[in-house]
């Protein structure tokens, strides 16, 4: 993982700011005010199909003084990057990036039909980032590549619009895919919203509410990669698809996850699954890879209390031959309601359905 950020490391060596204090009210005033020690951001709305892209210099302290709207446009995106080595605050102060979902929603997410602009936000900056708002997010909202130590706190991203269907999705909830956070990082500490791990190490996920979706999903797993040493505690996890989810490609190669703790959590109205452990995906339970290799996936400490709908799987846990390994401590895992579901492992030690 170390290797892969030295680009990035190289990318952000950026000088350190000068004493001065910019003021952006348009992408026209980026180039000439992202170099001092402080940066207010006004608001204002980001023209369609364009990035409000902004670089820092090392120690810079960003202000958010108004709410961001960005037109609507079928693109790639990001619509917003955020570059900075070593960046002192970004206070959001409570306003808000609004991604125009709905402009957007069809039902398919980044899976198929329009294009979405995703990810919505890329986060490539180590410091702090806090208070912000982030709503209706066209498909993926926060992908973090934090080149150092960062926390983000106090971050809210609210596509509850997108639960219910619309005119374009045929009957499925129109904001598919609009998911909080996809991190491929290290060092990492998130303390508001939901999150998507698919690359990275030393993650911890705590203190969440997670409302309507697909739950806190380690995944999914590509080729080549490393997710280790990540807790999540302590979040409340309400009407989603299922409370706590690894997905492997079953077509992945040469990745591990490893040292996944899970601690404190609470899960309610779970629709399909209180915990799915599946290495199928794209399937959901179908023929499993066998070349990402799972070990040290444990339920400790505090309890984890999760209650599924009456025809929901309890657990679930699809593994490729030979490919999770040692024994599992689910000791610190209650689960109430549906049904006892398929498990294809025999090192899950400290609960039964």
């Amino acid at each position: 993982m170390f290797l892969k950020l030295t680009p990035l490391f190289s990318f952000l060596a950026l000088a350190s700011a000068t004493d001065c204090v910019g003021v952006i009210r348009s992408l026209a005033d980026v180039a000439t005010n992202q170099n001092c020690s402080t940066v207010n951001i006004y608001g204002f709305t980001v023209p369609p199909g364009q990035p409000f892209n902004v670089s820092l210099a090392q120690g810079a302290t960003v202000n958010l003084k108004g709410d961001i709207h960005f037109g609507n446009l079928s693109w790639a995106g990001p619509m917003f990057i955020i570059c900075a080595s070593l960046l002192r605050f970004l206070r959001g102060n409570g306003h808000v990036f609004n991604g125009g979902g709905p402009f957007y929603w069809d039902g398919l997410g980044s899976n198929n039909g329009t294009i979405k602009p995703r990810p919505m936000m890329r986060i490539m900056i180590s410091g702090r980032f806090s208070n912000v708002k982030v709503l209706n997010s066209p498909a993926q909202t926060v992908s973090v590549r934090n080149p150092g130590p960062l926390t983000i706190s106090g971050v809210h991203i609210d596509n509850s619009q997108g639960d219910k269907p619309n005119g374009k999705s045929n009957g499925l909830p129109a904001g598919h895919n609009t998911d909080g956070f996809d991190c491929s990082t290290r060092d990492l500490v998130i303390q508001d919203d939901c999150i998507a791990i698919g690359n990275g190490s030393n993650i911890t996920f705590a203190k969440n509410q997670c409302r309507g979706g697909h739950g806190i999903s380690i995944g999914s797993i590509s080729a080549n990669v490393s997710v280790s040493n990540i807790m999540i505690s302590n979040n409340v996890i309400i009407d989603n698809d299922q409370a706590l989810r690894i997905k492997t490609k079953f077509n992945a190669t040469n990745s591990t996850v490893t040292n996944i703790t899970y601690y404190g959590n609470t899960a309610s109205s779970c629709r399909s699954f209180g915990v799915l452990i599946d290495q199928s995906y794209p399937s959901i339970l179908g023929t499993p890879g066998s070349w990402v290799l799972l070990s040290d996936i444990n339920f400790a400490g505090k309890a984890n209390v999760i209650h599924v709908n009456n025809d929901s799987d309890r657990i679930a846990v699809n593994c490729g031959s030979g490919s999770c390994l040692g024994t599992w401590n689910w000791s610190s895992l209650k689960i109430t309601g549906g049904v006892p579901g398929p498990v294809t492992f025999d090192g899950i030690s400290g609960y039964a359905q």
